[in-house]
């Protein structure tokens, strides 16, 4: 008899669309299903915004969970942990943990981890005294720093043990991001430009965090050099309107377009001489490693672990964040210089083959999940057991079978 697989549920409280949940979305495509049942458990707007993009293996459910009055969210994910049998809860952003991680514990979930992923710059006042977040570490008995600044700031800012941090670098799938790939045809002109018109392309969410404004502020600097160059903004949030509203009052709304969530990333960095990541704070953001796959320099906000990819001088610039001055200057830089482009673009994408693969990551998160589990193990028995070898589930799903949870498979 095969031993039973450990089962996992990912859990993420977010409602938009961005790097976390292609982070969710690169553990639940490539970790062992011989070793490891997956779940995914998410707000019903990040359900539809997954789509087909989920597994067609891994149950979904939605379940909204991001306030104490969501009682009813507690209770379903509660029910969620006990029906299925959950060995590792694994929460991402510190806000989900916050909520997720303490019903795990009472459920008599075995391991809890959480991905904090970013460096909460946003915080003000007592929030930014962290009483909270070591407070709630007590219900969490893993975290993963995705970069060694995220593992820094946990520890020396949100002073968790060091003992519970592990770093394990976000990856990309280097396979979809072909250098020879071209731009769909008719798509820059789709867009009203002209062919020979140098594209910049930002990819994130329109949030705070991004710093967009910064990128738009920028940008006449840029079209005074540069009267053909256009900006390409990928990606949805609430700043959206205001952003619009901003490049109209610079007068530069006919070099902008704001197109929305895309899936096909890899058509949109074809089309781009330069990707630019203005961002605030960061943990290891994807979007730096998917455009030096692409072959496509980057200039970017010299912040957290922005700076272990896109190294100033080799594969980019990297720059204060909110100086639009200094965002301007470096972009000019790479516009001017298709050599140093090229230069950048192909150090960048060996970079991402030796050191940020999707494979390094997968691995290292598998043998961490075996380890924590064990380790658990061993504590709850006082004896050593085997993380593969354990006593096989009933075939049926308590929870979908006695109607407590919705099962929402997406199609």
């Amino acid at each position: 008899m095969n031993p039973e697989p450990i089962s996992i549920l990912h859990f993420s409280n977010t409602v938009a669309r961005g790097g976390v949940e292609g982070h969710i979305l690169t553990l639940l495509r490539g970790l062992d299903r011989n070793r490891f049942r997956l779940y995914l458990a998410c707000s019903p707007e990040v359900v539809e915004l997954l789509g087909s993009d989920v597994p067609a293996d891994v149950p979904v459910f939605p379940l909204r969970f991001r306030k104490l009055h969501h009682v009813g969210g507690a209770i379903r994910l509660a029910r969620l942990l006990r029906g299925v049998r959950i060995d590792i809860l694994h929460s991402h952003l510190f806000y989900s943990s916050l909520f997720a991680s303490p019903v795990g514990k009472v459920s008599r979930v075995p391991v809890t981890i959480e991905t904090p992923h970013v460096r909460e710059q946003w915080r003000h006042g007592l929030k930014s005294r962290f009483f909270v977040d070591r407070f709630a570490g007590h219900f969490v008995d893993r975290y993963i720093a995705v970069s060694q600044a995220n593992a820094r700031y946990l520890i020396e800012e949100k002073k968790l043990p060091e003992r519970k941090i592990q770093v394990i670098r976000n990856g990309c799938d280097i396979r979809h991001f072909n250098p020879e790939h071209q731009a769909p045809r008719g798509l820059k002109q789709s867009l009203g430009f002209g062919e020979a018109d140098p594209v910049l392309l930002v990819l994130g969410r329109l949030e705070p965090q991004k710093g967009h404004r910064y990128l738009l502020e920028a940008l006449p600097a840029i079209l005074r050099e540069f009267p053909k160059a256009k900006l390409v903004c990928l990606g949805d949030g609430c700043l959206r309107g205001e952003l619009e509203e901003m490049s109209r009052g610079l007068g530069i709304a006919d070099a902008v377009r704001f197109v929305g969530f895309q899936s096909n990333v890899s058509d949109w960095l074809a089309l781009a001489d330069v990707s630019v990541l203005p961002s605030l704070y960061e943990g290891l953001p994807l979007v730096a490693l998917e455009s030096l796959a692409a072959v496509r320099p980057v200039v970017a906000s010299a912040v957290d672990g922005t700076v272990e990819i896109v190294l100033d001088g080799k594969t980019g610039f990297a720059v204060p964040p909110a100086e639009p001055a200094r965002l301007s200057e470096a972009i000019l830089r790479l516009l001017r210089d298709p050599e140093l482009r090229r230069k950048f673009g192909e150090a960048g994408r060996k970079l991402v083959l030796e050191n940020f693969s999707q494979e390094q990551q997968i691995r290292k998160t598998e043998e961490f999940y075996l380890e924590v589990f064990a380790q658990k193990a061993m504590k709850r028995t006082g004896r050593k057991i085997d993380a593969e070898a354990r006593e096989p589930l009933p075939q049926k799903n308590p929870i979908v079978a006695e109607g407590c949870l919705e099962e929402r498979k997406i199609v």
